[in-house]
């Protein structure tokens, strides 16, 4: 189902972010850098550090923002920033880089979200898919950093690029296109070479491309050694199937003369 990626770590840069990984927290260091997040205390910020953490199962802390300050100050971090949460251990988290660009990805898909497409059988749902008790039993969380400097629409633009991948690879290797809680946070070099666009046909949205799928690979296939994902939303632990439809119009145009 998955697969490491194919090239040797010659063949590409540095790694941009410094990780070190204590106690289910792990640290993504790089000084005064940008970050832009979709996660639960989201939007743009600029600081040393962000991080990936590891809850327990069962975990339903609402105060999130202290919760994360105590876990990283427990463990001897002090810096600040932007920080992603999921079910899934640190060992299974993976990193790829290629190129002016690096991505970090855990991923579990206990929790999966289906969208069937018109005229597609509805996949069959948990009677208790609608409860929230598990929303961090999986997790697709997604960093993706570049040495660029990118402008306001290019880092945002950013995530986009690296969900679409997300979305891609899941599809692929899951059939599913993500989880219930998948966040997605992006990074980039004030202090690097100006790049004003991340679309798929720049330097920086291929080679993003390229990261996402390769780390979401492996962390998958660390996730999932000794067995396999959920086929279906009825055989998840917790999952959601998107099975409303919404009205669909022509949007009216000003005809001139």
């Amino acid at each position: 189902m998955t697969r490491e990626s194919e090239h040797s770590d010659a063949s590409h840069s540095s790694p941009l972010f410094e990780t070190t990984v204590r106690d289910e927290v792990c640290r993504l260091y790089r000084p005064d850098t940008r970050w832009l997040s979709t996660g639960y205390d989201g939007g743009e910020s600029r600081a040393d550090a962000a991080y990936l953490l590891s809850v327990p199962e069962g975990w339903d802390d609402v105060e999130v923002t202290d919760y994360v300050r105590r876990r990283r100050r427990r463990v001897g971090f002090e810096e600040r920033g932007p920080a992603l949460l999921t079910g899934v251990s640190m060992r299974h988290a993976h990193r790829a880089r290629l190129g002016p660009v690096e991505a970090v990805v855990t991923a579990g898909v206990n929790n999966p979200a289906a969208l069937p497409m018109p005229g597609e059988a509805e996949p069959e749902r948990r009677s208790d898919s609608q409860s929230d008790e598990r929303r961090h039993a999986g997790t697709v969380n997604v960093v993706v950093g570049t040495t660029h400097a990118l402008a306001p629409g290019g880092l945002a633009n950013l995530v986009a690029v690296a969900a679409e991948a997300k979305a891609t690879t899941l599809l692929a290797e899951t059939g599913f296109p993500g989880t219930t809680s998948d966040a997605v946070l992006v990074a980039c070099d004030p202090g690097g070479e100006t790049a004003q666009f991340s679309g798929s046909a720049t330097a920086v949205g291929s080679a993003a491309r390229a990261c996402v799928r390769d780390a979401l690979c492996a962390a998958l296939g660390s996730r999932y050694t000794d067995e396999e994902p959920p086929e279906s939303v009825a055989e998840a632990e917790y999952g959601v199937v998107t099975d409303e439809s919404a009205r669909v119009e022509r949007v009216a145009t000003e005809m001139k003369t």
